[in-house]
């Protein structure tokens, strides 16, 4: 296996402007992916996630945002230390890509930067397992959690 990127795609029942909401806002966030979340949604924004572990202890993580194309993408470094700028050599880059497929959103989720780390292959793989196994867990509650937000939207 070569570690080089971790793909998702999933439909969600909603419009591509409520998909693109949820998954930039830092409010809407908070609800499907990070336990605290405080980054401005424009290309250059930065802030912070902060995930939270069964026994409360906190592990915060820069966010840098790349891209912020209403309705069509949202990208961002993260992970890199805190008070360095997101390169590739010290963070992972996540894409989300929205299309629209006839009532919803079919949404492309992309992470890359596994191997730019320049990680020993036993960190390298365990991080890559991790990260498959949260977006595998996150991603799941993603598209319940857009179709309740586009609910209460009507």
């Amino acid at each position: 296996m070569e570690y080089g990127s971790i793909e998702r795609s999933i439909r969600i029942g909603a419009a591509p402007e409520v998909v693109f909401d949820v998954v930039s806002s830092p409010e809407h966030v908070r609800q499907w992916w990070s336990d605290e979340a405080d980054f401005e949604s424009v290309s250059g924004g930065a802030g912070e996630l902060v995930f939270v572990s069964d026994e409360g202890e906190k592990f915060p993580v820069a966010i840098q945002v790349v891209d912020a194309v209403p309705y069509r993408l949202f990208s961002f470094r993260w992970t890199h230390p805190s008070g360095e700028s997101a390169r590739t050599d010290n963070s992972f880059l996540v894409r989300f890509e929205l299309e629209p497929d006839g009532d919803g959103t079919l949404l492309r989720m992309t992470e890359t930067g596994f191997r730019e780390r320049g990680w020993e292959i036993a960190v390298l793989e365990e991080t890559y397992r991790d990260h498959e196994k949260g977006w595998d867990h996150h991603l799941s509650r993603l598209a319940p959690y857009v179709v309740t937000h586009a609910a209460g939207r009507r």
